[in-house]
């Protein structure tokens, strides 16, 4: 063994990976009970792992997002979805929840940014949105800090 052989974490402590693991099912439960699709879910969390600069995340959620029906074109401006009339309002929302769950803007802007979502999401769905980031930012740092490779397509 190396210092540069990565130490991956989700195998060190399975138990630990197995709790997150269900956790994340769990909000995935609250996210469809809440009436969230599961298309929104996956461009949540291509977002959320850009912010979080996961490169294996992003891979990964990438492909699903577009198994689920989301758009090449749309995933290729997500990182600028404010500056385009592509999203609509609930989406618009969601990002916006997610952005400010993920990165923890200074108080009065996040504060602001909640406010106006709540006027377009329901108590659950920003609840669900909320914890789905919350889960999404905890699998990106189990794969950065492990550093999970990406592995070319077979495309």
């Amino acid at each position: 063994m190396s210092l540069s052989d990565p130490f991956y974490l989700d195998k060190s402590d399975t138990g630990s990976w197995k709790a997150l693991n269900a956790f994340s099912l769990k909000v995935k439960e609250a996210g469809t009970a809440a009436g969230l699709e599961h298309k929104l879910i996956e461009l949540i969390n291509v977002r959320i792992s850009q912010l979080n600069g996961c490169a294996f995340c992003l891979d990964m959620h990438s492909r699903m997002a577009m198994e689920a029906g989301e758009t090449s074109q749309r995933l290729a401006v997500l990182g600028s979805w404010r500056e385009t009339a592509l999203f609509n309002d609930l989406e618009a929302a969601a990002l916006s929840v997610a952005e400010a769950t993920t990165t923890l803007p200074e108080s009065e802007t996040r504060i602001a940014e909640l406010a106006a979502s709540r006027l377009v999401l329901n108590d659950a769905q920003f609840s669900a949105i909320q914890w789905a980031s919350i889960a999404m930012s905890a699998f990106n740092r189990v794969s950065i800090l492990s550093q999970h490779p990406v592995r070319p397509s077979a495309k």
